[in-house]
């Protein structure tokens, strides 16, 4: 079945205390969003990528596309108002029956082998939302007061998160809620459940500085 990704790469430097988004930051001399298409296209030689950038970094992606890949394999789509609006974006350049990865461009240290795990989880059973197990205490917060939850029943999202065309394609046709943080919530509002498979623990989000110096140790511990 024919696969499309699409990566998000949107974001900002704010966190980061840098004027440069923090997918063209640099990681061991190659931007961060480099990893994160190399291992896609990696994954399987019948891939397409679609990388949704802000207007003003097209030209940025571009050329990371031309110094580093392929650009037959790869289109670039306009980032929107928020998340929800940029992969909407992004959908629209599938035009067949596929299964489709949603994946942040910030986690860069995402592996061939959970790419493979999703599709393969997404082809059988519709949906695959990588997640971890929660290692900290955590709580819910309400006006008067909080309380613990079971961290056992609690766990972290991660991406690529990964459906069959025929589910994502029309759930992304909806109206944007404040709610919808992650394709997994857009699906869900759809009226559709989706299905957790097992996600990495090195699959980290590059959202500070001091997930930089992490990468470059992960990095540096995969390929001594």
């Amino acid at each position: 079945m024919k696969k499309y990704a699409v990566i998000v790469a949107g974001g900002s430097g704010s966190r980061m205390n840098n004027v440069i988004p923090k997918q063209f930051l640099l990681l061991n001399g190659k931007p961060v969003l480099y990893y994160t298409l190399r291992t896609f296209l990696e994954a399987y030689e019948d891939l397409q990528l679609i990388l949704v950038l802000p207007e003003e970094y097209v030209a940025s992606g571009q050329e990371i596309i031309d110094a580093f890949f392929d650009y037959s394999r790869i289109k670039i789509a306009i980032g929107g108002r928020t998340r929800f609006h940029s992969v909407q974006n992004g959908l629209q350049l599938v035009n067949e029956e596929s299964v489709v990865f949603v994946h942040d461009a910030v986690r860069c240290l995402v592996s061939v082998e959970l790419i493979r795990r999703c599709f393969t989880e997404a082809s059988e059973k519709g949906s695959a939302i990588p997640v971890i197990d929660s290692k900290d205490s955590v709580r819910i917060q309400y006006k008067d007061g909080s309380e613990a939850l079971d961290r056992n029943a609690i766990k972290l999202i991660q991406t690529p998160q990964t459906f069959h065309s025929k589910i994502l394609l029309p759930a992304f046709a909806i109206d944007y809620k404040e709610k919808f943080t992650d394709e997994a919530t857009v699906v869900e509002a759809f009226g559709l459940k989706v299905n957790l498979v097992e996600g990495e623990e090195n699959n980290i989000k590059i959202t500070r500085p001091i997930d930089l110096v992490i990468a470059e140790n992960i990095i540096a511990s995969q390929n001594p």
